[in-house]
C-alpha cells in the first residue's frame, strides 16, 4: 500500500458543517454548464495546438460527493463556512496524529474513525489515510458537494432499478468466493470510482497523471494500478466488448476535452449503473494550477433523466507510486474461511 504526501486522518465534514450557520444563498450549478477559463490566462498547447492537460493532479478534498442537508439548494458556502471545516479537519487530524498510549492499549484505538467507519471498521489509522485538508474551489467558489443537481443530491433510482438492486442484495453470496468480492478488493480495479469513469476521490491516493499526444489521452490513476486510454476521434467498439473503466473516446470543443464512455464491464456498477450506462466527461483546463472535470451519468434503466457533478483536479508536485495491492494481505483468505465455518457450523447445528 503506498500513500501521498501527507497522511490525515479524515473527519466527517457534513456532521461538522451541521452546526454552522447558512450564512449565504448561491445559484445551483449544473454540470451541462461548460466550465470557463480565467478570462486573463491562456492554457498552455502541445505541439498539436490543443490545451495541455499533461502533469501530475490531485482531486483530494474534503467536500462531500453529496450536498449536506442543511444547505438546502445552496452550491457555494461562504468563506467563514469554509474555514471552520477546514480548521475542524486540522484540529482533527492532530489529534489522530498523536501517540497511541501503551497503557490503554486497544481502548485508546478510535471508536470513530470518520467517513462512515466507527469500532472494527477503523481499519487505517490516520498515518494511512489522505483524503485532502481543503473544501474543494472552483472559480473562487467553495463547494458544498461534487454533484452539481439543483439539491447536490443524486436522483433516486427507479422503482424496477431499486427492486432489482433489493434482489441482488437478497441473493447474497458476497462470501461464497473470491469472484464475490469488490472489485478493489480484488485488486483488479480502484476502489470506489477513483478510476471511473466518474472519477472521484476516496480516502487516499487520489492522484493522477495524464499524459497526451494527438491520438491518446492516458490518465494514470494511483489507486491500485488503473490506466484510463481516452482514443481522440473515430467511433466505439461494438457493444459486445466490455472493457473494465469502458470505452472511453474523446474529441475536442473548443478548449475543453469531451469524453464519451459505455461498453463498461457488468461488474463496475456505480451507484446502481447497469452495464448500459453512459458517461460523459469534460476536462477544462481552467487556470495554471487546476483542471475543472465535468461529469454526467445517463442510464434510463436507474435514472429518468442525467445527472452529473464537477470535481476540481489540482496541480501536485507529489509524484505517482506505485501500489502493492495484495503486499501483506490476509483479509480476504481471512474472511472466505471464516464464512466456511459459519456454514459448518450451522450444518452441524441443524444436524442436532
Amino acid at each position: 500500500m503506498t500513500q501521498s504526501n501527507s497522511f490525515q486522518r479524515c473527519l466527517r465534514v457534513s456532521a461538522i458543517a451541521a452546526g454552522l450557520a447558512l450564512l449565504s444563498v448561491a445559484s445551483p450549478i449544473h454540470a451541462a454548464e461548460p466550465a470557463k477559463a480565467n478570462a486573463n490566462w491562456k492554457a498552455p498547447r502541445t505541439a498539436d495546438g490543443r490545451p495541455d492537460l499533461q502533469g501530475n493532479w490531485s482531486n483530494a478534498t474534503i467536500t462531500a460527493f453529496e450536498r449536506p442537508n442543511q444547505y438546502g439548494d445552496k452550491s457555494v458556502m461562504t468563506a467563514q463556512e469554509a474555514h471552520a471545516l477546514e480548521n475542524a479537519e486540522a484540529d482533527g487530524n492532530e489529534k489522530a496524529n498523536l501517540p497511541t498510549d501503551p497503557k490503554h492499549g486497544i481502548q485508546d484505538l478510535p471508536v470513530d474513525c470518520g467517513r462512515g467507519f466507527t469500532g472494527v471498521n477503523c481499519g487505517y489509522n490516520s498515518f494511512w489515510v489522505d483524503p485532502g485538508t481543503k473544501i474543494m474551489t472552483i472559480n473562487g467558489e467553495k463547494r458544498t458537494s461534487m454533484v452539481t443537481t439543483p439539491n447536490g443530491k443524486v436522483p433516486a433510482m427507479l422503482p424496477a432499478a431499486r427492486e432489482a438492486m433489493g434482489q441482488r442484495r437478497a441473493r447474497g453470496g458476497y462470501n461464497d468466493g473470491p469472484e464475490m468480492r469488490s472489485l478493489g478488493e480484488r485488486c483488479l480495479m480502484s476502489f470506489g470510482s477513483s478510476a471511473g469513469p466518474p472519477m472521484i476521490p476516496l480516502l487516499y491516493n487520489n492522484n493522477y497523471q495524464i499524459v497526451q499526444t494527438k491520438d491518446t489521452v492516458m490518465i494514470l490513476v494511483e489507486m491500485v494500478h488503473d490506466a484510463r486510454v481516452v482514443r481522440i476521434g473515430g467511433t466505439h467498439k461494438p457493444d459486445n466488448i466490455r472493457q473494465w473503466m469502458g470505452d472511453s473516446v474523446g474529441h475536442w470543443e473548443g478548449d475543453t476535452l469531451v469524453v464519451e464512455t459505455r461498453n463498461l464491464r457488468r461488474e463496475q456498477s456505480f451507484r446502481g449503473s447497469t452495464e448500459n450506462v453512459k458517461y460523459t466527461e469534460r476536462f477544462t483546463r481552467i487556470g495554471p494550477q487546476q483542471i475543472s472535470y465535468q461529469f454526467s451519468v445517463d442510464d434510463a434503466a436507474v435514472w429518468e433523466k442525467p445527472w452529473g457533478g464537477e470535481v476540481a483536479f489540482n496541480r501536485t508536485a507529489d509524484n505517482i507510486y506505485e501500489y502493492a495491492c495484495h503486499e501483506g494481505n490476509y483479509a480476504l483468505p481471512g474472511i472466505l474461511a471464516g464464512a466456511r465455518e459459519e456454514e459448518r457450523a450451522k450444518a452441524q447445528a441443524e444436524k442436532k
